[in-house]
């Protein structure tokens, strides 16, 4: 039988150079609940972050998605095939003590946002990439009232500071594990803006991805693809369903 593309990619992202992954240990996998939301429990004892913190998330589906990810472990704990894990426990060891950072390097990002530099031929792909990157400006202007300016080519322009300050305001608003995700989204799609539209709920996992990939799609339907091109998209592509997925369930 032919593997697919996601049965590759979910194969290469569990293929292991090192294979002195730990054991598991546990049997029985429970959710459990504590003064700060849900936590994960291993044979009846909570689950510590990397770094010894208190394990807990703030809504039940996400502790049971957490918890499907432990039980199917089989001999060995993989943690590259537990994405929403590794997003919880980033938000709690990472991400609640330094927020004002996570927010910074999205600001930053923003000020060279992919929806901001355009082609200027072919006219077909300047069609395309208007079609996906339009909608998240006009979003940006009309949800936090300032305006990011576009501008042909790869150069970098400085935006306004008013438009990358409206930013990291409504950045500083949302809370570890939102930030988490979006953080997660941008660097995937490379677009801090389009990231903050997925969050909000105007644009959809699947139309944020084709956004992402405009400029790579036309290129494919020019010359084509390769194997490993392709392995390495759909592995990316796990990684950001399930960031979805955990931000859904923040």
């Amino acid at each position: 039988m032919t593997e697919t593309k996601d049965e590759r990619a979910r194969r290469l992202l569990t293929a292991r150079i090192d294979r002195n992954l730990p054991k598991r240990f546990y049997k029985q996998v429970e959710v459990g609940e504590n003064d700060a939301g849900f936590d994960i429990r291993l044979d009846g004892r909570i689950v510590k972050t990397p770094l010894k913190r208190t394990f807990a998330v703030p809504s039940r589906d996400m502790a049971d998605a957490i918890a499907a990810e432990w039980d199917a472990q089989d001999t060995h704990i993989d943690p590259s095939t537990m994405i929403v894990s590794r997003l919880a426990n980033t938000a709690v060891d990472r991400v609640r003590d330094d927020e004002a950072r996570i927010v910074s390097e999205l600001r930053d990002f923003a000020g060279s946002d992919l929806v901001c530099y355009r082609a200027a031929t072919p006219d077909p792909l300047v069609t395309r990439q208007a079609k996906h990157w339009d909608q998240v400006l006009d979003w940006v202007k009309a949800t936090h009232g300032v305006r990011f300016i576009c501008v042909e080519g790869i150069v970098h322009h400085t935006q306004p500071e008013e438009a990358l300050a409206a930013i990291s305001g409504a950045l500083t608003a949302e809370d570890e594990f939102r930030l988490t995700a979006i953080h997660n989204i941008a660097t995937l799609t490379g677009s801090t803006l389009m990231a903050m539209m997925t969050a909000a709920g105007a644009l959809s996992g699947e139309a944020a991805w084709a956004a992402a990939h405009a400029d790579e799609d036309w290129q494919i339907e020019q010359w084509g693809s390769d194997e490993e091109a392709e392995a390495r998209r759909a592995a990316r592509k796990l990684d950001f369903d399930a960031t979805i997925q955990f931000l859904a369930m923040c």
